[in-house]
Formats: structure tokens, sequence, C-alpha cells
């Protein structure tokens, strides 16, 4: 999205953004039921849809912010592996899988698996291949600080 398109958007149609807004308000304030969200979202949608922005724009800003937050979220994940690998336990099942804890980053999978689940600070951040040299680091330095028993 441009924003010299939104500014002249707003430019050319103030007057109709400030009636959408007044109207808004009053629905907010006088209606008090679950009606008042669904006329708020229609207003709001109705402006969205008069000012150009369509609804693919909307999706691909979605994605885009999505796409954004979880590469920041794996950046950090791997950051945190390499802080934390002293720290971390080693956990093996007796059906071949494992888990490697540390105080921000988890991590499951199995013995001769080529995938991981890695999970930070409680969020899952998916399935991650074990080819990428710091998980492979991590793991090697879990085991080595050694194995915790099984639950």
């Amino acid at each position: 999205m441009n924003i010299e398109v939104i500014k002249e958007f707003v430019m050319q149609n103030w007057l109709v953004i400030v009636v959408a807004l007044i109207i808004l308000f009053f629905v907010l304030n006088v209606v008090k039921t679950v009606l008042k969200w669904a006329i708020a979202i229609i207003i709001i949608a109705a402006l969205l849809i008069y000012s150009g922005i369509s609804i693919d724009q909307i999706k691909q800003t979605v994605t885009d912010v999505q796409s954004s937050t979880m590469d920041t979220l794996k950046k950090e994940a791997t950051s945190m592996m390499l802080k934390e690998a002293s720290k971390a336990t080693y956990t093996k099942g007796q059906d071949g899988a494992f888990t490697i804890t540390s105080p921000n980053v988890d991590i499951k999978g199995r013995t001769n698996s080529d995938k991981v689940d890695v999970t930070l600070r409680g969020i899952s951040l998916g399935e991650w291949k074990v080819d990428n040299e710091t998980i492979r680091t991590f793991v090697k330095q879990a085991q080595e600080n050694g194995t915790a028993p099984a639950s």
C-alpha cells in the first residue's frame, strides 16, 4: 500500500470518513449487543472497500507480517540455541524420541529423523530440518551435557 494513495483518499473523502466515524461512535456507544460489532465491522469494511483497498491487499499485508514475524522468531530461536547450548538437557525416550530443553528453547524429535519440532518460549515454530548447523551443534552440546532420565 502506498502512503500517498491513502493521503489522497483521505483528502478527497474526509467528509465520508467523518460521517462513518460518527456513525461508528454512535453504534458502539448506543447499541449494547453483538449486533454493534457486526455493524462496526460492516462500516469499517465499507470504508476499506470504498477506499479501493482490496481483500487481496489486506491478505498480502497479513501474510507479509506473519512471514516477517516467523523469520524474526526463527532468528531469535537460533540465537538462543547458541547462547543456551551449555544449559541444555537431553532426554531420550524408549521409542527413539528425544527432547532437548533449555531455558527458552525446546526441541523434540526422533533419533533417525531429519526434522525436529522447535519451540521458543512456549511458541511453536514448526518443524525444522536438522541440516541446520546451529541445530546440530545444539543437539550435540545437549548430548554432551548429559542425558536426563526419561519420564
